[in-house]
């Protein structure tokens, strides 16, 4: 990486179209202080100090893509109801389009509610389906991507298990995109985990792994580690596997090349989110065709910078490209 130009490579961010396909919901957050024990069950009573809602999922991918100096485009289905015009009304002051979104009557829009009491996690109360797309509303969805993917120059599939994605409509995408030469990326769940088959990238972390193949190992072994990676790739036959390994830093691994990245010290606050900057800031790097190495790399330094802060946000563009140059050199 020595004599990368990244204020070059950051300017480029800039020219680049993202279609991020996937689940989005509302990320819901009430604020309080605990002060007593309720007398009518032994729990606590949150005396609700402050409420909050924030856009969750795909849509915040899309809100890092857009950190990043990009133009995120969001593909889902959410409900016709309260939850997903809220939704709506929260996109619109993060100046991101509706165009992509499908709103259906037979649908209810996902919500994370969470009962804070300072920094500690009470409870979390999901409202949600996790129920596959009807025909109707694949139908609408595949309309959206057809008509929006080919001004796009990667693709992002963020699934969450939410039922819209499957086996079907990722194919499609995938040969769609293939068809255009766009490079596709998956941060993948559980249920559709082996069903992307040919895509560029698939970033799995540990856990989704040795879940996902359903193996155990130790991946303090690269040895044991490598392996699996190169059953994962046989079988998607995908280009390249990023997987996130938290406080053991990244490995990427394509036909040719193979890189295991420590993780930057840091003081961490809050894993949350991470995964969505890494995929983001890996789409785009896949868009400007960067080395397996520099993907990983900024990746890697990308994840471990929000993870200093609590609560899921966006990356900073400026703080990724100060630590850029005085470490990835």
């Amino acid at each position: 990486m020595q004599h990368t130009d990244f204020k070059e490579i950051f300017k480029k961010f800039e020219g680049i179209k993202v279609l991020i396909i996937g689940d989005v919901m509302l990320d819901s957050y009430v604020w309080g202080a605990v002060n007593r024990i309720s007398p009518e069950a032994p729990v606590p009573i949150v005396n609700v100090q402050k409420r909050d809602q924030r856009l969750g999922g795909a849509a915040n991918v899309a809100l890092n893509v857009q950190a990043l100096g990009a133009e995120p485009i969001l593909c889902s289905v959410i409900g016709n109801d309260l939850e997903g015009e809220s939704l709506m009304r929260l996109m619109a002051t993060n100046d991101l389009g509706f165009h992509g979104i499908v709103q259906s009557f037979s649908r209810i829009t996902t919500v994370k509610h969470r009962i804070m009491s300072g920094s500690q996690h009470l409870l979390r109360v999901d409202s949600e389906t996790d129920k596959n797309l009807n025909e109707d509303e694949q139908n609408d969805l595949w309309k959206k991507i057809t008509a929006l993917m080919p001004d796009c120059q990667v693709v992002i599939f963020e699934d969450y298990d939410k039922g819209v994605l499957n086996g079907e409509l990722i194919q499609k995408i995938v040969n769609f995109a293939s068809e255009r030469n766009i490079p596709t990326i998956v941060d993948p769940k559980k249920r559709n985990f082996l069903e992307y088959r040919h895509v560029t990238l698939f970033k799995p972390n540990l856990k989704e792994l040795k879940e996902g193949l359903k193996i155990d190992f130790d991946a303090k072994n690269q040895t044991q580690l490598e392996d699996a990676v190169n059953q994962l790739r046989d079988y998607l036959q995908a280009d390249k596997i990023l997987v996130t390994l938290s406080e053991r830093g990244v490995y990427i691994q394509s036909e040719k090349e193979k890189y295991l990245l420590p993780a930057h010290i840091r003081s961490i606050a809050d894993v949350s989110g991470a995964g969505d900057t890494v995929v983001s800031i890996a789409a785009l790097c896949l868009a400007l065709n960067l080395s397996d190495n520099l993907t990983a790399a900024l990746s890697n330094l990308g994840g471990g910078l929000v993870c200093e802060h609590l609560g899921v946000i966006p990356i900073d563009k400026m703080a990724l490209l100060q630590e850029a140059e005085e470490n990835l050199v």
